[in-house]
C-alpha cells in the first residue's frame, strides 16, 4: 500500500492523447508539494505508458508551463510519489520490470484509499 497523501491527482492520458493534462497533473502536484503538503500522482488507464523511464522527455507544452519530464524529476526529488495501476498496466501490456524503479505499483483498493484520506484531489480526465 503506497503511503496516504494530502493532494492526490490522477492521471488518465498517454503523452499522445493530451500532453496539456500531464503537464497540468506534475504542475499541480509540484505546488502541493511547495506548500506543504504530501503529494501523489497515479497513473491510471492510458497513463501506465508514462511509467516507463523517459516517457515524459519529449513532453513539452510550452510557456509558462515547464517541460514534463523536469517536474517529473522535481516532483520526485521534492518527496513526492508516482504510483501506477497495476490492473490498468496488465490491461496495456505494461510489465512491472519496465517501469520506472522510483514508482510504486497498486492496486483498485489502494487508489480507493488514497482518494478517500485525501485533504484534495485533481482528476485529469
Amino acid at each position: 500500500m503506497a503511503n496516504t497523501t494530502d493532494y492526490v491527482g490522477t492521471l488518465f492520458d498517454n503523452s499522445e492523447s493530451n500532453p496539456s493534462k500531464i503537464t497540468l497533473a506534475f504542475t499541480m502536484a509540484g505546488v502541493a508539494l511547495k506548500k506543504g503538503h504530501s503529494a501523489s500522482v497515479i497513473l491510471m488507464v492510458d497513463a501506465v505508458h508514462l511509467a516507463l523511464p523517459n516517457a515524459l522527455d519529449s513532453v513539452n507544452i510550452g510557456a509558462p508551463f515547464e517541460p514534463a519530464g523536469e517536474l517529473l524529476e522535481a516532483f520526485m526529488e521534492n518527496g513526492g510519489q508516482v504510483l501506477v495501476c497495476g490492473a490498468c498496466m496488465k490491461h496495456n501490456g505494461v510489465e512491472e520490470s519496465a517501469i520506472d524503479k522510483r514508482f510504486e505499483v497498486i492496486s483498485g483498493d489502494d487508489v480507493v484509499e488514497l482518494l478517500m484520506n485525501a485533504k484534495g484531489s485533481l482528476q485529469l480526465n
